[in-house]
């Protein structure tokens, strides 16, 4: 009785939080089941598969919920096999059912763990007498659990799952915050019932949840992030597993009668649930029973209550999940409980804050409903951020409501920053990001700008310099496959290699639709990007390590101001087009046949990139742009090779890539001007001119053959 009076009063450990990220996504699920050794008479393995295809139910099953590694299943039918094949390393789990041939099933259990066996051993039983008899007159201390099959396969993929969970519930947790549910129910048919239809929740919540993952890596390892099953049969177990993950318990489904101190205590549910809201009031728990007299008791200590002999319990315990733990379309309510607004994702989220009342966002503010649904969508680091937060923190409720957009709209950039992220126009932000269209390779250009995008985030130098944004310019790659499908277009490609023609060539390319799914993108693309571009080659030997194609392909400048967006998609798609046409050029197959490398090899990715600047009447420029290279071949003392040089000009950066006059300079001694010697070098190497993006009018007329508008012009203008 005094431990456990401890345990009720013992405060939970604080949690130190999940990572930064979702880098330690990769680290989940670390320990699998992957194979299966099911120790059961031939009759009862039928019964399990219906028809004799267990496996393949359970290979439908896991594709249906876009889940990999399907274990694979191994039958034998009498305990001697079963010890033999048992120490195996191709099984990860036991499950044995009552009926073996040769040996009492608990005489094997024994004999398996007295053999130095530790794997999971789950026992399947099939009829509820036999299951009560064991039960309750023999120890299944050699069991890790036993389960009750009541016709539904699914029951193969809650054991799996289970198992699973437990194996990896203390590492995901401390790695990345991995939510999870407390179950407690000591009866063996009602956890049986109740873990498939949980369990498949489960599974559609995260498929659902993945689709707003930022890339294919993201959204398969976010599948790993799914919130784990607890399932405990005690009071004290399930108190022990509420202390330690307390942080991460998502909500509690629990029976109100189970075992406490080793006897039945008709009120334990009622307890617990009462303890647990002292400790998280926001943590939703789904008490049952079969006594009505209990109805009163749940709700008085803030838990939902089921009847257990309702005809509707499955379903109605469903319903309970989607809603209270968060699941799907976090609902706006006013505190009359009428419905104002649905948010989707976290873009939706951010959107339906702007404009939902004060009365609504306070209702959701003061229960933790923000943090509860974004702890569900494996959102664990942004939660744990928001969930110390109360209301009284806040002056306001404009503050408050400043305060979670604000939170939304940083975490989404932080999510963005340094990763690829694939093209979903529900998600995709104009203003961050590094994003790819199509499939295929990024090519070497846009391979460097990926690279530097994520050494910039690995190396946080985005926090480096207050005041100051080191960053890569808002990117969006188009990938070779597009290159593939209009090259191979009539033959394109074909002629295009053979062809001495250049102007042909660009007229043929740019005569050539891109696929319309593409177009489709673009036009997407356009619809937020109002700011002007530069479309930029990135062929597969661009920017190689040891072959450089510096200026051998084409770079367009568009000012993208247009008032007609389909205006602004013909400037787009013209420009890629001619950048497709580049590799054929005279210059580019001279060029070309100067390497080692053959130019039916080469393919070509497109860079579609914000241009950094500011308007200045009908000009658009940068103050400055430059080059930097980490190495300097001629240092004039006192600087060295390793110190690097760096070339500035006024305006874009043809100046420099041009080779024009310039400022060059060593940052490690910025004031030294070796090329301004003397008032005549002053006068002979400053910069006279500069260039800049032409700005047409708004509602210009489009010229089909025109080129990029870029003007060279004097310092005088």
């Amino acid at each position: 009785m005094s431990t456990m009076m401890n345990n009720d009063q013992k405060k939970p450990v604080p949690n130190r939080g999940p990572r930064k990220g979702f880098i330690s996504f990769h680290e989940l699920m670390r320990r699998r089941i992957r194979g299966i050794l099911l120790v059961s008479s031939l009759y009862d393995s039928f019964i399990l598969g219906e028809d004799g295809v267990l496996y393949e139910l359970l290979l439908n099953e896991y594709m249906g919920l876009n889940l990999s590694h399907t274990p694979e299943i191994m039958r034998v039918s009498s305990g001697r096999e079963a010890l033999e094949e048992a120490a195996s390393d191709r099984y990860d789990l036991i499950i044995t059912t009552l009926h073996l041939e040769d040996m009492d099933v608990l005489e094997y259990a024994r004999r398996l763990r007295e053999s130095g066996v530790d794997k999971p051993l789950v026992l399947l039983t099939y009829d509820s007498r036999e299951m009560s008899d064991l039960v309750e007159n023999h120890d299944l201390s050699n069991f890790d659990q036993v389960f009750m099959w009541q016709g539904n396969f699914r029951i193969l993929l809650a054991i799996i799952k289970c198992i699973e969970d437990r194996l990896n519930l203390e590492r995901d947790t401390r790695l990345a915050g991995v939510q999870s549910i407390i179950l407690i129910e000591d009866n063996v048919k009602f956890y049986s019932s109740y873990l498939p239809i949980i369990y498949t929740q489960l599974m559609m919540h995260s498929q659902d949840v993945i689709e707003e993952g930022i890339n294919l890596t993201h959204r398969i390892l976010r599948m790993r992030a799914r919130p784990k099953i607890i399932l405990c049969t005690t009071y004290e177990e399930a108190w022990e597993y509420f202390e330690k993950y307390h942080d991460t318990i998502l909500g509690v489904i629990s029976d109100v009668s189970f075992p406490r101190e080793g006897v039945k205590d008709p009120r334990a549910g009622i307890r617990f649930a009462a303890n647990v809201k002292k400790s998280h009031a926001d943590i939703p728990i789904l008490l049952q029973s079969n006594d009505d007299a209990r109805k009163v008791e749940a709700h008085e200590v803030g838990a939902s209550f089921l009847m257990k002999n309702s005809p509707r319990l499955l379903h109605d315990v469903q319903r309970f999940i989607r809603r209270y733990f968060s699941f799907g379309d976090f609902i706006f309510y006013m505190p009359d409980g009428s419905e104002v607004a649905r948010a989707h994702d976290l873009r939706d989220l951010e959107e339906k804050l702007h404009m939902i009342p004060d009365e609504s966002l306070l209702f959701h503010a003061e229960r933790n409903h923000f943090s509860n649904w974004l702890k569900a969508r494996t959102e664990f680091y942004l939660a744990h951020q928001l969930r110390p937060r109360t209301v009284d923190d806040f002056a306001s409720v404009d503050d408050l409501r400043e305060s979670l957009i604000s939170s939304l709209h940083s975490y989404h950039i932080e999510q963005h920053r340094g990763r690829i992220a694939d093209y979903d126009p529900r998600t995709f932000d104009p203003d961050s990001g590094f994003t790819r269209i199509g499939g295929g390779s990024l090519g070497g250009k846009g391979r460097g700008l990926a690279f530097m995008n994520a050494l910039l985030d690995r190396n946080e130098i985005h926090n480096e310099f207050k005041g100051v944004d080191v960053d890569v310019p808002p990117t969006v790659i188009l990938e070779t496959d597009v290159f593939d499908a209009v090259v191979e277009h009539d033959d394109l490609g074909d002629f295009a290699l053979t062809s001495d023609d250049d102007k042909e060539i660009v007229r043929r390319f740019v005569e050539t639709p891109l696929p319309k799914h593409v177009v489709d993108w673009l036009r997407g693309l356009l619809k937020v990007m109002r700011y002007p571009l530069a479309v930029r080659s990135s062929s597969l030997l661009e920017d190689s390590q040891y072959q450089p194609f510096a200026g051998v392909y084409e770079t367009i400048m568009l000012p993208n101001n247009h008032r007609s967006l389909e205006v602004r998609l013909m400037e787009l798609t013209s420009a890629i087009q001619r950048v497709f046409a580049s590799p054929f050029s005279s210059h580019a197959k001279g060029y070309i046949k100067a390497t080692p490398y053959r130019l039916e090899e080469e393919k070509m990715a497109v860079v579609i990139q914000k241009l950094i600047g500011i308007p200045h009447k009908k000009r658009f420029y940068p103050d400055f742009s430059g080059v930097a290279r980490s190495y300097n071949f001629y240092p004039i003392e006192p600087m060295s090779s390793e110190d690097g040089i760096v070339s500035v000009a006024l305006g874009l950066g043809a100046m420099v890539v041009e080779g024009g006059l310039t400022i060059r300079f060593c940052p490690k001694y910025p004031r030294h001007q070796v090329q301004f010697a003397s008032a005549r070098d002053v006068i002979n190497f400053s910069q006279r001119e500069f260039y800049a993006l032409e700005l047409p009018a708004r509602d210009a007329d489009y010229d089909h053959s025109r080129r990029t508008p870029l003007m060279k012009l004097g310092l005088d203008v």
